[in-house]
């Protein structure tokens, strides 16, 4: 049995195996995300939320999914029927093929590179073309409009934060997650973490996140009160369950990366405990409700002041704070804060 799986036929049924496991874990955690997406919603308006299909409404989120599955698609017939199937099939696939380089512990990640962070990057601009494409084989002004916008919404807060992970990446002299997370491995557990000498960039990189996923006060492309809904205007049933995941999808892989980049990843916070995907999955779990935090509690932005906050406030920061970083590690400044690849953390 040991021998079949050195072969190439057992190789692939490894890495089957292994992408299964990381697509099961994304799908099921999405359901608990909408749930408590909507739980700490409600908390927040003092209601209760879901609470009725299932133990305290556990159940809701797959009773909507089968809704959305078993009722018809409606094509508009002006529409781009290719293009108009395509759209949400792009931002869903793309959103999912992102965990590839997602480490979970210490070796546990499907493809272990050396430039995972430019595989993510790569990977997280093409989503915009889906939802670009919904916009505009809808063949209606208001989706159009609302892709147009979210397009360039993407693109100004992608600039952001590709240069706050520069900064990271200098501090490390890697861009393969598993050595930024072994960068911050050290005796002071949590005060070894890139949070405490990149502290000002922690809150432009969550604020970028959720600009970059369009989540409020940022949903300036689905604004109801303004577009209807924005892109997803004219989807319904499975098209628009596809949007809606990928969009969910993409909001818990921001929540990884800033674990991963700023908060130790699967590192224990305290010495002496042992390290774990328990404390991997606690912090996106923890991210994620400062998402949905923000959400319940901050009003809309209007559009203007999102493209001013993000070319000329976050940019010229960001810009900065890189010139500053590449100082410091290369004087070795803060003792060697800056420069992991030269104290060895």
């Amino acid at each position: 049995m040991a021998d079949f799986f050195s072969t190439p036929g057992g190789i692939a049924l490894i890495i089957l195996a292994q992408v299964i496991a990381v697509v099961a874990f994304v799908m099921i955690s999405l359901l608990f995300l909408v749930y408590g997406d909507r739980k700490i919603w409600a908390a927040v308006q003092m209601r209760r939320g879901p609470n009725v299909v299932g133990a305290y409404g556990l159940l809701q989120s797959v009773a909507d999914a089968l809704k959305y599955v078993v009722k018809e698609v409606v094509i508009p017939a002006g529409a781009d029927r290719t293009v108009f199937i395509l759209a949400p099939l792009t931002s869903f696939v793309l959103a999912m093929i992102a965990w590839a380089v997602i480490p979970f512990n210490d070796g546990w990640v499907l493809s272990d590179i050396n430039v995972a962070i430019l595989y993510v990057f790569a990977v997280s601009s093409l989503e915009v073309y889906g939802v670009i494409m919904g916009g505009w084989a809808s063949n209606s002004k208001y989706p159009f409009l609302g892709s147009l916008r979210s397009a360039a919404q993407m693109i100004s807060y992608e600039v952001s934060i590709g240069l706050i992970i520069i900064g990271v990446i200098i501090s490390t002299g890697s861009m393969n997650f598993g050595a930024i997370v072994q960068a911050q491995d050290g005796n002071l557990g949590l005060f070894n973490w890139y949070w405490l000498p990149h502290f000002p960039m922690v809150f432009l990189f969550f604020i970028s996140a959720l600009a970059e996923t369009n989540r409020p006060p940022f949903d300036l492309p689905e604004a109801e009160s303004e577009l209807v809904a924005g892109y997803q205007v004219e989807y319904s049933a499975t098209p628009f369950l596809l949007f809606m995941a990928g969009e969910y999808i993409a909001i818990f892989l921001m929540c990884a990366l800033t674990t991963l980049l700023f908060f130790g990843g699967w590192l224990s916070p305290i010495p002496g405990l042992p390290d774990g995907v328990l404390w991997m999955v606690a912090k996106m779990a923890f991210f994620f409700f400062l998402f949905a935090m923000v959400k319940a509690i901050t009003p809309r932005y209007r559009y203007d002041q999102l493209m001013r906050l993000g070319w000329k406030v976050f940019l010229p920061f960001s810009l900065g704070w890189v010139v500053f970083v590449a100082f410091a590690a290369k004087f070795d400044w803060f003792w060697g804060a800056f420069a992991r690849w030269s104290t060895g953390g």
